[in-house]
């Protein structure tokens, strides 16, 4: 059954505040996502499996543990690479992949335009990342180009989603797990998230609507 995980921790709502705030600027949004991501990817990947390998320390020789499966990040441009180094933080020896799509405004449907992904060599587990999970078209596609690729296990991480996008994915995608720190209320006419926080790639990289 899929699964939809949100954000308690206080110090997200803190973080989240600030990011959705119009006020705040390129550089702290760039920052507030960064951090959200860290701790959002801390969440998602609680879960993964680890195996036994024996270790020296300067003192003896000991078992700890190490992630049993090579991971990969995904995010989807360009908002999506706002997430990356936020992920990179815990997890610097994750391989970084990219997909683009940008949403055709007629029909708000996702149209593919960048892949990068090796052939033949799929990373076990994906984190897809992507700060807005609105409409669901372009998280749809995404998966659907990462299971063709062979993947074995994805998790979507967005930082605000709506029910409408969060309820096309788990329809197209019911393995997929999503995990969030927050689930607004609606999408409006324009199929923005509302309250949502705007444009995320805009207020990322400070290019105006």
């Amino acid at each position: 059954m899929p699964t939809l995980t949100v954000s308690t921790h206080p110090v997200v709502f803190d973080k989240l505040a600030r990011l959705r705030d119009h006020s705040t600027g390129p550089e702290n949004f760039r920052r507030l996502l960064q951090g959200l991501s860290t701790l959002l990817g801390a969440e998602a990947t609680a879960d993964l499996c680890c195996q036994e390998v024996t270790i020296t320390t300067p003192v003896t020789e000991t078992v700890g543990q190490r992630l049993e499966k090579r991971i990969g990040v995904v995010p989807i441009l360009r908002a999506g690479l706002g997430m990356v180094d936020g992920i990179l933080d815990f997890l610097p020896n994750s391989e970084v992949w990219h997909l683009g799509f940008y949403r055709d405004e007629q029909t708000l449907t996702p149209v593919s335009y960048y892949q990068k992904l090796p052939p033949n060599r799929p990373t076990e587990t994906v984190l897809l990342l992507d700060p807005m999970l609105a409409t669901g078209g372009s998280a749809i596609a995404a998966i659907s180009t990462l299971k063709e690729w062979g993947a074995e296990q994805i998790k979507f991480l967005g930082i605000i989603g709506a029910p409408e996008g969060v309820a096309a994915v788990h329809k197209a995608h019911p393995d997929v797990d999503i995990h969030l720190c927050a689930l607004d209320d609606h999408l409006n006419e324009q199929a923005y998230i509302v309250p949502g926080l705007g444009d995320a790639g805009d207020r990322l990289f400070n290019t105006p609507s």
